[in-house]
């Protein structure tokens, strides 16, 4: 596991998961598998759209470990199976392009996470908090994987 910032706009995580990138892809591409891992730690997921095709709606409510609702509005900019989902957060103030790239190392997959914000600024003010939701949300990929095999 590594952190890095790449630029001023970028936070991007990085992991070696002990599963074929296939089965990871599967965990993105699948809404029921996406909705039980995504966010970090606490987080439960409602969707209400899920159209998984390059322009298509990806609209969901986070809710807060503490009973606060997220509204969520993202767009898939780009799907290559299994190897890169390109997703757009279309928050006004904290807009930004989120790529997944997943690439065979051994029988593991490589698994990075790149989000470039469209403010400089706004990834320097949430880089601390970020960081460490992507890396629990990386570990509750890595829990759902774990819990349900090859049947991801």
């Amino acid at each position: 596991m590594t952190n890095e910032a790449q630029s001023a706009g970028e936070i991007v995580n990085r992991r070696l998961v002990g599963w074929p990138r296939n089965q990871v892809w599967k965990a993105f591409a699948d809404p029921v598998a996406l909705a039980a891992w995504w966010g970090p730690t606490g987080f439960t997921n409602t969707f209400q759209e899920f159209d998984f095709r390059p322009g298509g709606r990806w609209t969901f409510t986070m809710h807060g470990p503490d009973g606060t609702d997220y509204p969520m509005e993202q767009q898939f900019a780009d799907i290559v199976a299994p190897d890169r989902l390109v997703v757009r957060h279309l928050q006004l103030g904290h807009a930004f392009t989120l790529t997944i790239t997943l690439a065979d190392e051994a029988a593991q997959t490589r698994l990075v996470w790149r989000m470039r914000f469209d403010d400089p600024a706004e990834a320097d003010r949430v880089r601390t908090f970020v960081q460490v939701a992507n890396e629990q949300n990386l570990d509750r990929l890595a829990a759902l994987l774990s819990q349900t095999g090859s049947e991801t």
